[in-house]
């Protein structure tokens, strides 16, 4: 037998498991501890790209709004693949993408405990949705935030350049600089009037250059396709949607106890020996879920669209030329009409529709195939989301049913 295994015709397994209680892996995973409500609601980023003086200043992040997913259709573009040249159907996110406005800056310091804010500089004008960020009930308030400000902007924009000795302090010490933008959310019909507010690393370029190009666009729009393109790896921060308190079971996916149990059975069995007297933080017990912080690297923007002022058209493809919007009949469910620009990310994103979502530049260079491939859509679903959507636009549905509607109507009339 030994003579047969060492010429390689008996396979010899051992990889045996020696006992189930030996080889169980644990329930849920401890890398997303704790597993509590985010204070960060409206997506944290906590590292920006590297910076490559090389590149021309530029934004690094953007701020959009979830409106809804949809389906598209697109030829693979993979060769060697089983896929190549076949056509696919993928489910994409559509977030509405306002222009945002920018504000101010934050110049920062490299120091051996990290970074320092030196100096802040804001713009003279700040409109009133912006404000209402400072604020916890506006219509109450005074609403005197930035009075003094903007009174000290306008004296010096009289004598010169206003800010001066803050501008040049920005430019001669800090490494990093930082872009205080806010979202027109107004814009965004989400039913809300505070904007958010966040901090956008630019990156490109040196810091007198970045100092001048963040200056240059102080109370100006920054568009969606200025800071990122088709085909292009990006990162989605955000919060996901919260789900309340739920029990082990729910919560980290432990197994039901058998039917006899005593006391419930959607329980852990042991939460730890006598000895040490207390609950480790490993056991999985019942708690929050949902609302937490989340990080998705590597999601494919698939389109960029204009608004419809713009594009009219925007869902329109060189296979589908039906004239036509992204926004589906009948609107996003729970959202509305996505009148601004937008952008398509292939797959899903956290949270439920209406939040805020953050996109950011990828950490890490893109070299894989599915990265680098390039996108072209065959065809953007745009029916009806609230039930089984048959037609793709009103025009279409009315020439499939014709007069029906009108008749009825009429018959109404003359019964009444």
């Amino acid at each position: 037998l030994a003579q047969v295994i060492a010429a390689g015709f008996l396979p010899v397994k051992f990889d045996a498991m020696s006992h189930r209680k030996f080889e169980r892996p644990r329930h849920g995973s401890l890398g997303f501890l704790p597993r509590k409500r985010t204070k960060h609601h409206h997506g944290k980023i906590k590292s920006f790209p590297k910076d490559d003086p090389s590149k021309k200043p530029h934004f690094t992040a953007f701020m959009s709004y979830k409106a809804g997913m949809t389906h598209i259709v697109r030829e693979v573009d993979r060769p060697g693949s089983k896929l190549n040249k076949k056509e696919i159907v993928e489910p994409v996110s559509i977030l509405e993408s306002p222009p945002m406005m920018v504000v101010g800056f934050v110049g920062y310091v490299e120091t051996p405990r990290g970074l320092r804010a030196l100096t802040s500089v804001w713009a003279g004008h700040l409109s009133e949705e912006c404000k209402r960020r400072f604020y916890k009930t506006w219509h109450t308030s005074k609403q005197k935030a930035f009075t003094k400000y903007q009174k000290r902007w306008s004296e010096d924009s009289k004598e010169g350049t206003p800010m001066q000795a803050e501008v040049e302090r920005a430019k001669k010490y800090c490494q990093v600089i930082r872009a205080i933008c806010h979202t027109q959310v107004g814009k965004a019909k989400i039913g809300q009037k505070k904007a958010h507010i966040k901090e956008i690393q630019v990156n490109g370029g040196t810091t007198e250059a970045k100092v001048d190009f963040v200056m240059g666009l102080f109370e100006q729009e920054v568009k969606i396709d200025s800071c990122f393109s088709q085909d292009e790896m990006i990162d989605v921060i955000g919060t996901t949607k919260g789900k309340g308190f739920n029990g082990v079971v729910t919560r980290w996916g432990v197994t039901r106890l058998m039917r006899k149990t005593h006391r419930g059975l959607r329980k852990v069995a042991c939460i730890g020996s006598w000895h040490p007297a207390r609950v480790s933080f490993q056991v999985p017990r019942s708690g929050q879920r949902g609302y937490h912080h989340r990080t998705e690297i590597n999601k494919k923007i698939y389109r960029v669209g204009k608004n419809l002022k713009d594009d009219p058209v925007n869902a329109k493809t060189e296979n589908d030329l039906t004239e036509k919007p992204i926004t589906p009949m009948g609107g996003f469910s729970h959202y509305g009409e996505v009148n601004e620009d937008w952008v398509m990310l292939k797959g899903t994103v956290m949270g439920p529709r209406k939040r805020v979502i953050t996109l950011r530049k990828s950490l890490l260079p893109q070299v894989t195939r599915k990265a680098l491939e390039k996108v072209t859509l065959k065809f953007i679903d745009t029916s009806s989301k609230f039930g089984h959507g048959r037609f793709q636009t009103s025009e279409e549905k009315a020439k499939f049913y014709g007069n029906v509607q009108k008749k009825a109507k009429t018959e109404a009339k003359e019964e009444a």
